[in-house]
């Protein structure tokens, strides 16, 4: 006895015909392919629904916006070996070589010429020693640069997360609106259709019929006007998320995450918010930069070593080559130089003045966001509490009030298109 198992499609439907091995002998086999060949004959999975975080971690991988503000950061990072670079020598290799044409008049009035193929290879390491804390506050101000980055980076990040937040809702409540527009200008089809038909009968007067018409024209530019921003919503979507939306899932509230009063939100974002702390950052960078213009002021002293040697580098042909080791103490001190560190010194101290007003502004606004969105949310909050409880879902989607819509009972989604007459 052998079994024949098919994958072949044949009208829609998947079969297949291929030889087994009789199933007494191997079992196991015949088992497995009876398995994969169910497996190909059950309809493809519907997709589901694309819900908030997988919108927000899409963003927050894909999104152009934050890629950029991440390589501006990623180029800030350098900053720091930059700065680092002061403490370590700096080491230096020379190599030179070319022709030579000498002439020499010797005491006795002898004259010699010769033509010199000279070359010289020779190695300089300077160390910096004191340079007035240059480095050290160069090395401080770049790591406050950094930081400064990472909060801006920070904040663009709960900027760019919030914008998908809004375009998701946006979509959803655009795609709703569009259904109940929908609905709305089925419902004032009917309405106008019976309107016609009383009229045939006597029962109401031109009049009722032109109404009836203006309702229905009102509801197709409602209708319009709904499926215009729905398109926009849309395109808006793509743009911040990075992919044209699907099937999209409602929501689950946030009340939970949120902080418990409005005192608390505003000392949450005194220490936490990233633009205060990037604001923060800056003016310790810019307190920085006063103490780097002061260092001008300081003398600077450093050792420089080097060794050299040359071969056929003596004009005066006494001498066929040299060997020269030497090692060398500099010392430079500011004496006079025109007026140029006074000012850049009075210029980076007003620049830090202008970081600390900024600060003070940025905590104001912050301040002033955190309390307009506190008050925002209880009042919709609130706004909801006195509705249906239910208000937040779209209960007109159920079969229950279409059914209801049908019969007429639908005035609760026209009353707000109706003119007055």
């Amino acid at each position: 006895m052998r079994v024949a198992v098919s994958v072949l499609r044949a009208k829609g439907r998947l079969r297949a015909r291929a030889p087994l091995a009789p199933l007494c002998g191997t079992p196991r086999a015949a088992r497995a392919i009876l398995v994969v060949a169910a497996l190909l004959a059950l309809p493809p999975a519907p997709a589901t629904a694309e819900t908030l975080p997988e919108a927000l971690v899409r963003t927050y991988q894909g999104n152009p916006q934050l890629n950029a503000e991440r390589a501006r950061l990623r180029g800030t990072d350098e900053t720091i070996p930059q700065a680092l670079s002061g403490y370590r020598p700096q080491i230096m290799a020379v190599l030179t070589g070319g022709l030579q044409q000498v002439r020499v008049l010797f005491p006795d009035n002898t004259l010699q010429t010769a033509t010199l193929r000279t070359w010289t290879i020779g190695l300089t390491v300077t160390q910096s020693i004191f340079n007035g804390f240059k480095t050290a506050n160069t090395v401080r101000q770049s790591e406050a640069q950094v930081q400064s980055g990472r909060e801006a980076l920070r904040n663009t990040g709960q900027g760019v997360l919030l914008d998908a937040v809004i375009a998701y809702t946006n979509v959803l409540a655009n795609q709703s609106l569009v259904e109940a527009q929908r609905v709305n200008v089925t419902f004032l089809r009917e309405t106008l259709g019976t309107t016609k038909k009383r009229l045939d009968a006597g029962d109401v007067t031109p009049t009722d019929v032109a109404q009836a018409e203006a309702r229905q024209s009102r509801g197709l530019a409602d209708l319009n006007a709904a499926e215009v921003n729905y398109a926009i919503s849309q395109a808006i979507y793509a743009q911040i998320i990075g992919a044209a939306p699907g099937r999209l899932a409602p929501a689950d509230p946030i009340d939970r995450l949120l902080p418990k009063s409005r005192e608390e939100a505003l000392a949450i974002s005194r220490k936490e918010h990233p633009a205060i702390m990037a604001a923060m950052y800056d003016t310790d960078v810019a307190q920085l930069g006063t103490k780097i213009a002061e260092s001008s002021l300081w003398p600077n002293l450093s050792v420089q070593g080097s060794v050299q040697r040359q071969w056929e580098n003596d004009p005066t042909l006494s001498a066929k080559g040299n060997d020269i080791a030497s090692i060398i103490g500099q010392a430079n001190v500011p004496i006079y130089d025109g007026g140029l560190a006074a000012s850049q010194i009075r210029q980076s101290k007003e620049i830090a003045m202008q970081a600390r007003i900024v600060l003070e502004l940025i905590r104001n606004q912050t301040q002033t966001a955190v309390i307009g969105a506190w008050v925002s949310h209880e009042e919709r909050r609130s706004r909801c509490r006195r509705r249906n409880p239910r208000c937040a879902r779209p209960t007109w989607r159920s079969p229950a009030c279409r059914r209801k819509h049908r019969a007429g009972n639908a005035r609760r989604w026209t009353c707000s298109t109706r003119s007055r007459t």
